[in-house]
């Protein structure tokens, strides 16, 4: 499975659900082309909201820039191939428990590297 080759780049998220993230986004790839990233966006987040509740967002390409605010355990970035992925719950910002964000920038794709 793609999901092995997978290299995270930065998460807070619990081991189980990394791993979850890192299968679903295999599972996608196998699902989808790899150069429909909007398709694959699409399929992880909905996996997500409907197992962990809503308020996913996932971004997936090859070069992108970002910067998040994210609930605390909810936020992984890494990579398949050529491909940058990443997932977090930013939800509503008074849904958090207070304290429970954190805020990200990243920037994803082609010859990059994780930057935190």
């Amino acid at each position: 499975m793609l999901e092995s080759q997978a290299v995270i780049g930065d998460t807070d998220m619990l081991q189980a659900m990394q791993q979850e993230a890192l299968r679903l986004a295999g599972k996608a790839l196998d699902d989808f082309e790899a150069v429909d990233s909007t398709e694959i966006a699409r399929f992880i987040k909905k996996e997500f909201d409907r197992s962990y509740g809503p308020g996913w967002q996932c971004i997936v390409g090859t070069d992108f820039g970002s910067f998040v605010t994210h609930h605390s355990g909810c936020f992984i970035y890494f990579g398949i191939g050529n491909l940058a992925i990443l997932l977090f719950n930013g939800g509503a910002v008074g849904a958090a428990p207070q304290g429970a964000t954190g805020e990200q920038a990243r920037r994803g794709g082609k010859g990059s590297k994780y930057l935190g």
